[in-house]
């Protein structure tokens, strides 16, 4: 029984520390760009947009690779529903990178924050 268990202790922090992990590349994302947004006339601007964009870039990626999997344990409304959502965040960085201008960053800030919210469980 007791091994029973362990068992789902162990499923249960690995679980809650995957969220936690989520929320925080999120938040740290949303964060990059923000300073970004806040520091826009800066004279390493370019450097730090494109570290923010490509971070962020991969978050989503990594995202969209999860989702697709086959044992993803995630109902399929919601992963289409994620699926889309990082499908416009491919779009927007795209543009970001093609046209640059800090209000483009505002709504990729706001759906990482959101959905780090969340992932935490609270509404930030």
């Amino acid at each position: 029984m007791s091994s029973g268990l362990n068992a789902y202790k162990k499923n249960v922090k690995t679980t809650i520390s995957g969220r936690d992990l989520e929320a925080s590349v999120l938040t740290k994302g949303a964060m990059l760009l923000k300073a970004c947004k806040e520091n826009w006339d800066g004279q390493d601007r370019f450097r730090r947009l494109d570290e923010a964009l490509v971070f962020n870039q991969r978050i989503w990626t990594i995202f969209q690779d999860e989702l697709i999997r086959e044992d993803n344990p995630l109902p399929a409304q919601l992963r289409g529903d994620i699926l889309r959502l990082s499908l416009f965040i491919d779009k927007r960085i795209v543009d970001i990178m093609k046209d640059p201008s800090p209000e483009k960053l505002d709504a990729i800030i706001n759906i990482n924050l959101n959905i780090a919210a969340g992932l935490r469980g609270s509404a930030e």
